[in-house]
């Protein structure tokens, strides 16, 4: 063998080993390092996107809490406190009277209290013109607090056109004790 002919095949295998290092190794590292590259790509698109989607809720949900924030004050300036209980049903027992309406009835039942508000139910018993109580229901719904008719139930009086007996159970919420 010459010496040339050892430097062609030496050259030729070296450039063979370089050729099967190439496909063998590099293509497949090089493949491997694009796909990888593409999946990074995608996971930050993702969370980016999920990013803007929080933001998104985060705006959503303080606004939401700010509504509901507001509905509770609103309802708690409907809530008297349970110190004018008395204050109330002078109040109910007034616009009955104010309307025509007889009180045949009035009577405290046992007070509920649920949490941050306390139910007061009068047993109420009104003799009277129909549309007497009529505009007794609509003045009590006028109030400047949360009420409630749990029961009605409205009898004609014999021989009086017009006149009723209406029995019902009108519920006043105030605010309860917290402490």
């Amino acid at each position: 063998m010459t010496s040339g002919f050892r430097k062609a095949v030496f050259f030729i295998l070296l450039t063979g080993t370089i050729i099967v290092g190439y496909q063998y190794m590099i293509k497949p590292a090089n493949k491997y390092v694009a796909e990888k590259k593409q999946e990074r790509d995608t996971k930050k698109a993702k969370l980016h996107e999920l990013q803007e989607v929080k933001a998104t809720t985060q705006s959503s949900l303080s606004s939401k809490l700010a509504q509901v924030e507001e509905a509770i004050k609103f309802f708690d300036s409907r809530l008297p406190p349970s110190s004018e209980i008395d204050r109330v049903l002078y109040d109910v027992t007034v616009i009955a009277q104010q309307r025509g309406l007889k009180p045949k009835t009035i009577r405290t039942l046992d007070i509920k209290s649920n949490g941050g508000y306390v139910e007061q139910p009068l047993k109420m018993e009104l003799e009277g013109n129909f549309n007497s109580f009529y505009s007794f229901l609509l003045e009590l719904e006028r109030l400047p607090r949360i009420t409630k008719i749990r029961q009605l139930q409205l009898d004609k009086q014999k021989g009086n056109e017009g006149q009723i007996t209406a029995d019902f159970i009108v519920s006043i919420f105030f605010q309860g004790n917290t402490g």
